[in-house]
Protein backbone atom coordinates (compact mmCIF):
# COMPACT_ATOMS: atom_id res chain seq x y z
CA UNK A 1 0.00 0.00 0.00
CA UNK A 2 1.11 3.35 -0.92
CA UNK A 3 1.30 6.36 1.40
CA UNK A 4 -2.04 6.61 2.94
CA UNK A 5 -3.69 10.29 3.95
CA UNK A 6 -6.99 9.93 5.52
CA UNK A 7 -9.40 13.23 5.20
CA UNK A 8 -11.55 13.52 7.97
CA UNK A 9 -14.45 16.44 7.61
CA UNK A 10 -14.89 17.48 11.28
CA UNK A 11 -16.06 21.36 10.59
CA UNK A 12 -20.08 21.24 10.22
CA UNK A 13 -22.37 22.74 12.92
CA UNK A 14 -24.86 19.66 13.55
CA UNK A 15 -27.74 21.95 14.00
CA UNK A 16 -29.97 19.30 13.87
CA UNK A 17 -28.82 17.84 17.51
CA UNK A 18 -30.25 20.98 18.85
CA UNK A 19 -26.85 21.37 21.28
CA UNK A 20 -24.50 23.69 22.63
CA UNK A 21 -22.33 20.78 22.26
CA UNK A 22 -20.33 20.32 18.98
CA UNK A 23 -21.96 17.42 16.89
CA UNK A 24 -18.31 15.59 16.61
CA UNK A 25 -18.07 15.34 20.19
CA UNK A 26 -21.44 13.95 21.13
CA UNK A 27 -20.62 10.31 22.12
CA UNK A 28 -21.51 6.52 22.04
CA UNK A 29 -19.86 3.63 23.41
CA UNK A 30 -17.99 5.69 25.17
CA UNK A 31 -16.02 7.57 22.69
CA UNK A 32 -17.04 10.60 20.53
CA UNK A 33 -18.17 10.84 17.16
CA UNK A 34 -14.85 11.48 15.61
CA UNK A 35 -13.01 9.24 18.03
CA UNK A 36 -14.49 6.29 17.06
CA UNK A 37 -13.77 7.48 13.10
CA UNK A 38 -10.06 8.43 14.57
CA UNK A 39 -10.21 4.88 15.45
CA UNK A 40 -10.98 3.35 12.65
CA UNK A 41 -9.11 5.31 10.44
CA UNK A 42 -5.41 4.57 12.57
CA UNK A 43 -6.81 0.68 12.28
CA UNK A 44 -6.65 1.50 8.77
CA UNK A 45 -2.85 2.16 8.72
CA UNK A 46 -3.66 5.77 7.48
CA UNK A 47 0.19 6.95 7.32
CA UNK A 48 -0.89 10.83 8.08
CA UNK A 49 -4.36 12.40 9.27
CA UNK A 50 -5.82 15.33 8.22
CA UNK A 51 -8.81 16.64 10.44
CA UNK A 52 -10.74 19.65 9.11
CA UNK A 53 -12.42 21.86 11.91
CA UNK A 54 -14.56 25.01 11.87
CA UNK A 55 -18.00 24.97 13.80
CA UNK A 56 -16.66 25.60 17.29
CA UNK A 57 -13.53 24.93 16.66
CA UNK A 58 -12.14 25.78 19.94
CA UNK A 59 -13.71 22.52 21.34
CA UNK A 60 -13.34 19.82 18.29
CA UNK A 61 -9.75 21.28 17.96
CA UNK A 62 -7.91 19.79 21.30
CA UNK A 63 -10.13 16.84 21.51
CA UNK A 64 -8.69 15.59 18.30
CA UNK A 65 -5.49 16.77 19.59
CA UNK A 66 -6.06 14.84 22.17
CA UNK A 67 -7.22 11.65 20.95
CA UNK A 68 -4.66 11.59 17.68
CA UNK A 69 -1.48 14.29 18.71
CA UNK A 70 -0.14 13.88 15.26
CA UNK A 71 -3.32 14.82 13.13
CA UNK A 72 -2.55 17.58 11.32
CA UNK A 73 -5.48 21.09 12.02
CA UNK A 74 -7.34 22.30 8.74
CA UNK A 75 -9.06 24.97 9.13
CA UNK A 76 -12.49 25.79 7.25
CA UNK A 77 -13.29 28.93 8.63
CA UNK A 78 -16.42 29.25 6.01
CA UNK A 79 -18.76 26.01 5.62
CA UNK A 80 -18.55 26.11 1.77
CA UNK A 81 -19.45 22.50 0.84
CA UNK A 82 -17.28 19.16 1.08
CA UNK A 83 -15.17 20.62 -1.88
CA UNK A 84 -13.99 23.72 0.02
CA UNK A 85 -13.62 21.44 3.11
CA UNK A 86 -11.41 18.74 0.92
CA UNK A 87 -9.24 21.74 -0.81
CA UNK A 88 -8.23 23.48 2.77
CA UNK A 89 -7.16 19.37 3.59
CA UNK A 90 -5.02 19.30 0.70
CA UNK A 91 -3.48 22.38 1.37
CA UNK A 92 -2.50 22.18 5.20
CA UNK A 93 -0.86 19.08 4.44
CA UNK A 94 0.82 19.41 1.42
CA UNK A 95 -0.73 16.63 -0.29
CA UNK A 96 0.37 15.72 -3.65
CA UNK A 97 0.59 12.20 -3.91
CA UNK A 98 -0.37 8.54 -2.94
CA UNK A 99 -3.73 7.59 -1.77
CA UNK A 100 -6.27 9.81 -0.27
CA UNK A 101 -9.16 9.28 1.28
CA UNK A 102 -11.84 11.67 2.49
CA UNK A 103 -14.33 10.61 5.22
CA UNK A 104 -16.06 12.07 8.10
CA UNK A 105 -16.56 12.59 11.46
CA UNK A 106 -20.11 11.83 12.07
CA UNK A 107 -19.99 7.83 11.01
CA UNK A 108 -18.87 6.08 14.05
CA UNK A 109 -19.58 2.44 12.88
CA UNK A 110 -17.47 2.54 10.16
CA UNK A 111 -14.67 0.02 10.35
CA UNK A 112 -10.90 0.08 10.26
CA UNK A 113 -11.29 -3.26 8.22
CA UNK A 114 -13.12 -1.74 5.47
CA UNK A 115 -11.24 1.12 5.01
CA UNK A 116 -7.93 -1.30 4.39
CA UNK A 117 -10.23 -3.11 1.99
CA UNK A 118 -11.58 0.22 0.41
CA UNK A 119 -7.86 1.13 -0.28
CA UNK A 120 -6.50 -2.29 -1.76
CA UNK A 121 -9.00 -2.77 -4.37
CA UNK A 122 -8.65 1.19 -5.39
CA UNK A 123 -5.18 0.85 -5.65
CA UNK A 124 -4.79 -2.16 -7.26
CA UNK A 125 -7.09 -1.04 -9.89
CA UNK A 126 -5.06 2.19 -10.26
CA UNK A 127 -8.08 4.06 -10.79
CA UNK A 128 -8.62 7.88 -10.22
CA UNK A 129 -11.64 7.46 -7.49
CA UNK A 130 -13.21 4.62 -5.79
CA UNK A 131 -16.44 5.20 -4.13
CA UNK A 132 -17.18 3.53 -0.78
CA UNK A 133 -21.05 2.94 -1.51
CA UNK A 134 -23.76 0.50 -0.10
CA UNK A 135 -26.90 -1.48 -1.35
CA UNK A 136 -29.94 -0.55 0.40
CA UNK A 137 -33.46 -1.73 0.05
CA UNK A 138 -34.87 2.19 0.58
CA UNK A 139 -32.45 4.31 -1.39
CA UNK A 140 -34.82 7.49 -0.59
CA UNK A 141 -32.86 10.81 0.19
CA UNK A 142 -29.49 9.31 -1.08
CA UNK A 143 -26.93 10.06 -3.46
CA UNK A 144 -27.17 7.01 -6.22
CA UNK A 145 -24.65 5.57 -8.00
CA UNK A 146 -24.45 5.33 -11.92
CA UNK A 147 -22.56 2.78 -13.54
CA UNK A 148 -21.83 2.57 -16.94
CA UNK A 149 -23.65 -0.87 -18.07
CA UNK A 150 -26.40 -0.36 -15.51
CA UNK A 151 -25.09 -2.93 -13.15
CA UNK A 152 -23.00 -3.12 -10.05
CA UNK A 153 -20.33 -4.71 -12.43
CA UNK A 154 -19.87 -1.76 -14.54
CA UNK A 155 -17.68 1.14 -13.58
CA UNK A 156 -18.74 4.63 -12.40
CA UNK A 157 -20.36 6.79 -14.60
CA UNK A 158 -21.31 9.13 -12.10
CA UNK A 159 -23.56 10.07 -9.25
CA UNK A 160 -26.82 11.85 -8.90
CA UNK A 161 -28.60 13.42 -5.93
CA UNK A 162 -32.50 11.90 -5.22
CA UNK A 163 -33.29 15.78 -5.93
CA UNK A 164 -31.61 15.43 -9.44
CA UNK A 165 -32.87 11.65 -9.94
CA UNK A 166 -35.30 10.80 -12.96
CA UNK A 167 -37.65 8.11 -11.72
CA UNK A 168 -35.52 5.40 -13.25
CA UNK A 169 -32.18 6.49 -11.46
CA UNK A 170 -34.18 6.60 -8.36
CA UNK A 171 -34.88 2.91 -8.41
CA UNK A 172 -31.51 2.39 -8.14
CA UNK A 173 -30.56 0.69 -4.29
CA UNK A 174 -26.81 1.74 -4.87
CA UNK A 175 -26.39 4.68 -2.98
CA UNK A 176 -22.93 6.75 -2.46
CA UNK A 177 -21.77 6.83 1.51
CA UNK A 178 -19.74 10.29 0.33
CA UNK A 179 -16.39 8.27 1.67
CA UNK A 180 -14.21 8.20 -1.50
CA UNK A 181 -10.78 7.08 -2.21
CA UNK A 182 -8.43 8.89 -4.49
CA UNK A 183 -5.41 9.33 -6.28
CA UNK A 184 -3.76 11.88 -4.43
CA UNK A 185 -1.97 13.54 -7.87
CA UNK A 186 -5.40 13.49 -9.56
CA UNK A 187 -6.80 14.88 -6.45
CA UNK A 188 -4.51 17.73 -5.85
CA UNK A 189 -5.19 18.88 -9.49
CA UNK A 190 -9.21 18.93 -9.98
CA UNK A 191 -10.19 20.53 -6.60
CA UNK A 192 -9.29 24.00 -7.75
CA UNK A 193 -11.29 22.84 -10.94
CA UNK A 194 -14.55 22.65 -8.97
CA UNK A 195 -16.87 25.52 -9.33
CA UNK A 196 -20.01 26.41 -7.11
CA UNK A 197 -22.10 27.12 -9.80
CA UNK A 198 -25.12 26.07 -7.90
CA UNK A 199 -28.65 26.59 -5.51
CA UNK A 200 -26.09 26.76 -2.58
CA UNK A 201 -23.19 28.25 -3.70
CA UNK A 202 -21.05 25.55 -2.43
CA UNK A 203 -18.41 23.50 -3.60
CA UNK A 204 -19.21 19.49 -3.99
CA UNK A 205 -16.73 16.61 -3.56
CA UNK A 206 -19.04 14.66 -5.97
CA UNK A 207 -18.08 16.72 -8.82
CA UNK A 208 -14.40 15.67 -9.10
CA UNK A 209 -16.25 12.10 -9.75
CA UNK A 210 -18.15 13.81 -13.20
CA UNK A 211 -14.58 15.52 -14.22
CA UNK A 212 -13.12 12.19 -13.52
CA UNK A 213 -15.24 10.30 -16.17
CA UNK A 214 -15.11 13.59 -18.23
CA UNK A 215 -11.63 13.01 -18.54
CA UNK A 216 -11.50 9.10 -19.28
CA UNK A 217 -9.95 8.73 -16.15
CA UNK A 218 -11.06 5.14 -14.12
CA UNK A 219 -13.81 5.52 -11.26
CA UNK A 220 -15.69 2.62 -9.45
CA UNK A 221 -17.54 1.83 -6.34
CA UNK A 222 -16.66 -0.21 -3.77
CA UNK A 223 -19.81 -1.76 -1.81
CA UNK A 224 -19.91 -2.49 1.76
CA UNK A 225 -21.34 -5.75 3.15
CA UNK A 226 -22.79 -3.32 5.75
CA UNK A 227 -23.78 0.13 4.57
CA UNK A 228 -24.59 1.07 8.25
CA UNK A 229 -21.24 1.70 8.56
CA UNK A 230 -21.26 5.12 6.17
CA UNK A 231 -24.03 6.26 8.31
CA UNK A 232 -24.40 9.34 10.08
CA UNK A 233 -25.47 11.00 13.14
CA UNK A 234 -27.48 14.15 12.15
CA UNK A 235 -29.91 14.04 15.50
CA UNK A 236 -30.13 12.43 18.81
CA UNK A 237 -32.67 9.91 17.49
CA UNK A 238 -30.33 9.13 14.62
CA UNK A 239 -27.56 9.04 17.67
CA UNK A 240 -29.67 6.67 19.84
CA UNK A 241 -29.66 4.52 17.10
CA UNK A 242 -26.12 4.18 16.04
CA UNK A 243 -25.30 3.73 19.46
CA UNK A 244 -27.71 0.66 20.02
CA UNK A 245 -26.48 -1.06 16.59
CA UNK A 246 -23.00 -0.02 17.85
CA UNK A 247 -23.46 -1.87 21.31
CA UNK A 248 -24.68 -4.89 19.82
CA UNK A 249 -21.81 -5.03 17.73
CA UNK A 250 -18.89 -4.84 21.04
CA UNK A 251 -21.68 -7.08 23.09
CA UNK A 252 -21.48 -9.62 20.10
CA UNK A 253 -17.57 -9.36 19.57
CA UNK A 254 -17.23 -10.26 23.41
CA UNK A 255 -19.47 -13.26 23.36
CA UNK A 256 -17.38 -14.47 20.50
CA UNK A 257 -14.11 -14.42 22.28
CA UNK A 258 -15.67 -16.24 25.49
CA UNK A 259 -17.54 -13.71 27.45
CA UNK A 260 -21.26 -14.97 28.88
CA UNK A 261 -23.79 -12.45 28.51
CA UNK A 262 -26.93 -13.07 29.55
CA UNK A 263 -28.86 -10.23 28.77
CA UNK A 264 -27.48 -8.78 25.77
CA UNK A 265 -30.35 -6.31 25.35
CA UNK A 266 -29.83 -4.29 28.29
CA UNK A 267 -25.64 -4.94 28.75
CA UNK A 268 -23.64 -1.80 27.55
CA UNK A 269 -20.50 -1.73 27.13
CA UNK A 270 -18.33 0.57 26.17
CA UNK A 271 -15.69 0.36 23.06
CA UNK A 272 -12.43 0.65 25.26
CA UNK A 273 -13.48 -1.86 27.91
CA UNK A 274 -11.64 -4.82 28.36
CA UNK A 275 -12.96 -8.13 29.32
CA UNK A 276 -11.32 -11.76 29.80
CA UNK A 277 -12.42 -15.23 28.87
CA UNK A 278 -14.78 -16.94 30.99
CA UNK A 279 -16.13 -13.11 32.53
CA UNK A 280 -19.56 -13.45 33.21
CA UNK A 281 -22.53 -10.54 32.51
CA UNK A 282 -25.38 -10.39 34.29
CA UNK A 283 -28.65 -8.02 33.19
CA UNK A 284 -28.93 -4.63 33.86
CA UNK A 285 -24.93 -4.10 33.54
CA UNK A 286 -23.51 -1.28 32.28
CA UNK A 287 -19.49 -1.04 31.53
CA UNK A 288 -18.31 2.57 30.85
CA UNK A 289 -15.17 3.96 30.06
CA UNK A 290 -11.88 1.89 30.40
CA UNK A 291 -12.97 -0.93 32.93
CA UNK A 292 -11.17 -4.06 33.19
CA UNK A 293 -12.12 -7.13 34.02
CA UNK A 294 -10.08 -10.52 34.76
CA UNK A 295 -11.25 -14.06 33.82
CA UNK A 296 -13.84 -16.14 36.17
CA UNK A 297 -14.98 -12.85 37.43
CA UNK A 298 -19.06 -12.00 37.69
CA UNK A 299 -20.40 -8.76 37.27
CA UNK A 300 -24.38 -8.01 37.71
CA UNK A 301 -27.33 -7.98 37.68
CA UNK A 302 -27.97 -4.00 38.22
CA UNK A 303 -23.98 -2.90 38.06
CA UNK A 304 -22.56 0.46 36.80
CA UNK A 305 -18.82 0.27 36.44
CA UNK A 306 -16.83 3.16 34.96
CA UNK A 307 -12.41 3.19 34.83
CA UNK A 308 -13.14 0.17 37.25
CA UNK A 309 -10.78 -2.95 37.59
CA UNK A 310 -12.35 -6.18 39.00
CA UNK A 311 -10.06 -9.08 39.75
CA UNK A 312 -9.80 -12.71 39.00
CA UNK A 313 -12.98 -14.43 40.35
CA UNK A 314 -14.25 -11.47 42.10
CA UNK A 315 -18.03 -11.13 42.48
CA UNK A 316 -20.03 -7.50 41.87
CA UNK A 317 -23.69 -7.34 42.46
CA UNK A 318 -25.92 -4.23 42.20
CA UNK A 319 -23.11 -1.71 42.25
CA UNK A 320 -21.88 1.29 41.44
CA UNK A 321 -17.90 2.00 41.12
CA UNK A 322 -16.01 4.67 39.41
CA UNK A 323 -11.92 4.88 39.29
CA UNK A 324 -11.93 1.84 41.67
CA UNK A 325 -10.12 -1.93 42.30
CA UNK A 326 -11.78 -4.54 43.61
CA UNK A 327 -9.07 -7.61 44.25
CA UNK A 328 -9.54 -11.32 42.78
CA UNK A 329 -11.68 -13.26 44.78
CA UNK A 330 -13.46 -10.48 46.15
CA UNK A 331 -17.05 -9.93 46.82
CA UNK A 332 -18.83 -6.28 46.33
CA UNK A 333 -22.66 -5.76 47.19
CA UNK A 334 -25.35 -5.35 47.30
CA UNK A 335 -26.21 -1.46 46.66
CA UNK A 336 -22.49 -0.66 47.42
CA UNK A 337 -21.38 2.32 46.03
CA UNK A 338 -17.39 2.50 45.36
CA UNK A 339 -15.80 5.99 44.91
CA UNK A 340 -12.87 7.06 43.19
CA UNK A 341 -9.81 5.86 45.20
CA UNK A 342 -11.24 2.89 46.72
CA UNK A 343 -8.82 -0.38 46.56
CA UNK A 344 -10.49 -3.27 47.97
CA UNK A 345 -7.83 -6.25 48.67
CA UNK A 346 -8.00 -9.73 47.65
CA UNK A 347 -11.01 -11.70 49.18
CA UNK A 348 -12.02 -8.84 50.76
CA UNK A 349 -15.09 -7.65 50.94
CA UNK A 350 -17.92 -3.99 50.58
CA UNK A 351 -21.31 -5.10 51.58
CA UNK A 352 -24.85 -4.38 51.35
CA UNK A 353 -25.64 -0.68 51.74
CA UNK A 354 -21.89 0.59 51.86
CA UNK A 355 -19.95 3.78 50.52
CA UNK A 356 -16.40 3.64 50.55
CA UNK A 357 -14.11 6.69 49.40
CA UNK A 358 -10.54 7.15 48.42
CA UNK A 359 -9.88 4.23 51.02
CA UNK A 360 -7.85 0.82 50.86
CA UNK A 361 -9.40 -2.18 52.43
CA UNK A 362 -6.52 -4.79 52.89
CA UNK A 363 -6.69 -8.46 52.17
CA UNK A 364 -9.50 -10.44 53.67
CA UNK A 365 -10.75 -7.54 55.29
CA UNK A 366 -14.67 -7.04 55.37
CA UNK A 367 -17.00 -3.82 55.79
CA UNK A 368 -20.48 -6.09 55.24
CA UNK A 369 -23.26 -3.66 56.25
CA UNK A 370 -24.39 0.11 56.37
CA UNK A 371 -20.99 1.90 56.71
CA UNK A 372 -19.44 4.97 55.30
CA UNK A 373 -15.44 4.72 54.47
CA UNK A 374 -13.83 7.39 53.66
CA UNK A 375 -10.56 7.95 53.25
CA UNK A 376 -9.35 5.33 55.23
CA UNK A 377 -6.85 2.75 55.36
CA UNK A 378 -7.94 -0.98 57.09
CA UNK A 379 -5.46 -3.27 57.36
CA UNK A 380 -5.70 -7.09 56.61
CA UNK A 381 -8.59 -9.67 58.11
CA UNK A 382 -10.18 -6.47 59.80
CA UNK A 383 -13.91 -6.42 60.16
CA UNK A 384 -15.42 -3.28 60.41
CA UNK A 385 -19.17 -3.57 61.99
CA UNK A 386 -21.99 -2.86 60.92
CA UNK A 387 -23.39 1.13 60.78
CA UNK A 388 -19.80 2.53 61.15
CA UNK A 389 -18.90 5.29 60.23
CA UNK A 390 -15.50 7.52 59.33
CA UNK A 391 -15.93 10.92 59.98
CA UNK A 392 -13.11 12.29 57.74
CA UNK A 393 -14.17 15.88 57.59
CA UNK A 394 -14.67 18.39 60.49
CA UNK A 395 -16.12 20.96 58.27
CA UNK A 396 -13.13 22.47 56.68
CA UNK A 397 -10.34 19.38 56.27
CA UNK A 398 -10.92 16.10 55.75
CA UNK A 399 -8.55 13.82 57.37
CA UNK A 400 -7.50 10.28 57.60
CA UNK A 401 -8.14 7.00 59.82
CA UNK A 402 -5.85 3.93 59.51
CA UNK A 403 -7.51 0.97 61.03
CA UNK A 404 -4.65 -1.78 61.64
CA UNK A 405 -4.15 -5.96 60.90
CA UNK A 406 -6.72 -8.52 62.24
CA UNK A 407 -9.05 -5.29 63.71
CA UNK A 408 -12.17 -6.33 65.08
CA UNK A 409 -14.82 -3.07 65.03
CA UNK A 410 -18.07 -3.17 66.73
CA UNK A 411 -21.52 -2.02 65.19
CA UNK A 412 -22.18 1.72 65.09
CA UNK A 413 -18.99 2.86 65.88
CA UNK A 414 -17.79 6.19 64.51
CA UNK A 415 -13.78 6.36 64.04
CA UNK A 416 -13.31 10.48 64.26
CA UNK A 417 -10.26 11.35 61.85
CA UNK A 418 -7.28 11.75 62.38
CA UNK A 419 -7.11 8.21 64.40
CA UNK A 420 -5.28 4.97 64.14
CA UNK A 421 -6.47 2.41 65.54
CA UNK A 422 -3.10 -0.77 66.00
CA UNK A 423 -2.95 -4.47 64.89
CA UNK A 424 -5.06 -6.85 66.33
CA UNK A 425 -7.12 -4.17 69.03
CA UNK A 426 -10.72 -3.64 69.06
CA UNK A 427 -13.50 -1.13 69.50
CA UNK A 428 -17.13 -1.78 71.64
CA UNK A 429 -20.17 -1.01 69.88
CA UNK A 430 -21.56 2.45 69.35
CA UNK A 431 -18.04 3.74 70.83
CA UNK A 432 -16.88 7.37 69.24
CA UNK A 433 -12.94 6.55 68.66
CA UNK A 434 -11.36 9.98 69.16
CA UNK A 435 -7.74 9.08 69.92
CA UNK A 436 -5.62 6.16 69.29
CA UNK A 437 -6.11 2.69 70.20
CA UNK A 438 -2.88 0.82 71.18
CA UNK A 439 -2.17 -2.80 69.68
CA UNK A 440 -3.97 -5.09 71.13
CA UNK A 441 -6.50 -2.87 73.30
CA UNK A 442 -10.46 -2.57 73.96
CA UNK A 443 -11.47 0.80 73.33
CA UNK A 444 -15.09 1.91 74.68
CA UNK A 445 -16.42 4.80 74.95
CA UNK A 446 -19.23 6.24 77.51
CA UNK A 447 -20.36 8.94 79.85
CA UNK A 448 -22.84 11.81 80.00
CA UNK A 449 -23.33 13.97 76.97
CA UNK A 450 -22.55 17.93 77.32
CA UNK A 451 -23.07 20.40 74.91
CA UNK A 452 -20.62 23.29 74.68
CA UNK A 453 -22.53 26.85 73.84
CA UNK A 454 -21.56 28.99 71.15
CA UNK A 455 -19.16 26.65 69.68
CA UNK A 456 -20.18 27.50 66.19
CA UNK A 457 -20.08 30.95 66.57
CA UNK A 458 -16.76 30.30 67.49
CA UNK A 459 -14.94 27.76 65.44
CA UNK A 460 -17.50 28.41 62.17
CA UNK A 461 -17.88 32.30 62.00
CA UNK A 462 -18.46 33.12 58.63
CA UNK A 463 -19.95 30.17 57.27
CA UNK A 464 -23.53 28.98 56.44
CA UNK A 465 -23.49 26.78 59.39
CA UNK A 466 -22.71 29.73 61.74
CA UNK A 467 -25.43 31.78 59.93
CA UNK A 468 -27.75 29.04 60.77
CA UNK A 469 -27.14 29.04 64.34
CA UNK A 470 -27.09 32.55 64.82
CA UNK A 471 -30.17 33.21 63.23
CA UNK A 472 -32.08 30.23 65.47
CA UNK A 473 -30.63 32.34 68.29
CA UNK A 474 -31.74 35.47 67.65
CA UNK A 475 -35.16 34.08 66.75
CA UNK A 476 -35.19 31.82 70.36
CA UNK A 477 -36.38 28.78 68.19
CA UNK A 478 -36.20 25.80 70.84
CA UNK A 479 -33.91 23.05 71.32
CA UNK A 480 -35.33 20.20 69.71
CA UNK A 481 -37.44 18.12 72.21
CA UNK A 482 -38.76 20.71 74.27
CA UNK A 483 -42.41 21.80 74.22
CA UNK A 484 -43.14 24.85 72.43
CA UNK A 485 -45.41 27.21 74.10
CA UNK A 486 -49.17 27.57 72.36
CA UNK A 487 -49.75 30.73 73.49
CA UNK A 488 -52.86 30.36 75.47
Amino acid sequence: MSELTVIVLAAGGGTRMKSKTPKMLHQIAGRSLVGHVLAAVSEAGASRVVAVVGHQRELVEPHIAEILPEAVIAVQEEQLGTGHAVRMAVEAASVAGGTVVVTYGDTPLLRGESLRALVAEHEAAGRAATILSGIVPEPFGYGRILRASGGPSGGVSGIVEEKDATDEQRAITEINSGIIAFDGSFLAGVLPRIGNDNAKKEFYLTDAIALAVADGLGVDAYVLDDVTEAEGANDRAQLAALGKILNERIVTRWMKDGVTVMDPATTWIDADVELAPDVTILPGTQLIGATRIDEDAVVGPDCTLKDTEIGHGARVVRTQAELAVVGPGANVGPFSYLRPGTVLGDEGKIGGFVEVKNSTIGAGAKVPHLSYVGDATIGEGTNIGAGTIFANYDGVNKHRTTIGRHVKSGSGVTFVAPVVVGDGAATGGESLIREDVPPGALAVSAGQQRNIEGWTLKKRAGTPQAAAAEEALEAGVPVLGEPVATGE
